[in-house]
């Protein structure tokens, strides 16, 4: 498929997600640190208990750099613990907050200036932060364009007969960002998209009778 039709295809799933779904209004936050915190309690963890914690960390009180920089890993831990994983969380988001305090005075302005390279290179560095939740600190906190894979958009892009022969982050990444302009608002409304499809339709089991995707998809042919 040449470089055109591959735009074209991935322009016509984005719009019959954005007439099936609508406007999904992403990342839910009150503050671009809200969000980073949250990508970090995330991972491997439903979006409902990453609410509780959330909450928990409001109800503190400490929902902010100095906060977190003088509460105790250990509370810090019990207040995260619907999301799972508590006590590793709590000690990423200690290292976060003592690296942004540190090498920026916890100013998240600073931090974001950088470019996208360049930011994304610096997360990397920093202890339980992976891509997936690089670029969504990126993408969502920062608004900056890049686009974020998740386990949804690999199976949806796998079954849409998209990248077939890919299987690395980067190579699900670079399918998005080569064949899309680079618009931070498109990437945050496609990418929030697709995680409702395959959390509703696409799922492991997917339902294909109902999907809107189902005329371009060849999986929904062959089931």
């Amino acid at each position: 498929m040449g470089q055109e039709a591959v735009t074209e295809k991935l322009l016509e799933i984005y719009h019959r997600l954005l007439d099936c779904y609508r406007p999904q209004h992403w990342w839910p936050a009150d503050s671009p640190f809200e969000v980073i915190i949250g990508a970090i309690l995330t991972q491997s963890a439903a979006w409902s208990n990453v609410e509780k914690a959330i909450h928990n960390l409001k109800a503190r009180d400490v929902l902010s750099v100095q906060a977190l920089l003088q509460l105790p890993v250990e509370e810090l831990a019990r207040l995260v613990y619907p999301c799972g994983y508590y006590n590793a969380k709590a000690r990423k988001i200690k290292s976060f907050v003592e690296w942004l305090a540190k090498a920026y005075a916890g100013d998240l302005t600073a931090l974001f200036a950088h470019d996208v390279s360049l930011l994304r290179r610096e997360l990397l560095l920093l202890p339980g932060i992976g891509e997936e939740t690089a670029d969504s600190i990126i993408l969502y906190a920062a608004r900056k364009p890049i686009f974020v894979i998740d386990a949804y958009t690999r199976r949806i892009v796998r079954r849409l007969g998209l990248a077939p022969d890919v299987y690395s982050y980067g190579g699900f990444q670079d399918l998005f960002m080569r064949h899309l302009p680079p618009d931070e608002a498109l990437f945050n409304e496609y990418h929030a998209l697709l995680v409702r499809h395959g959390k509703e339709t696409c799922r492991k089991t997917a339902l294909c009778e109902r999907c809107c995707l189902a005329p371009l998809c060849p999986a929904a042919g062959a089931r």
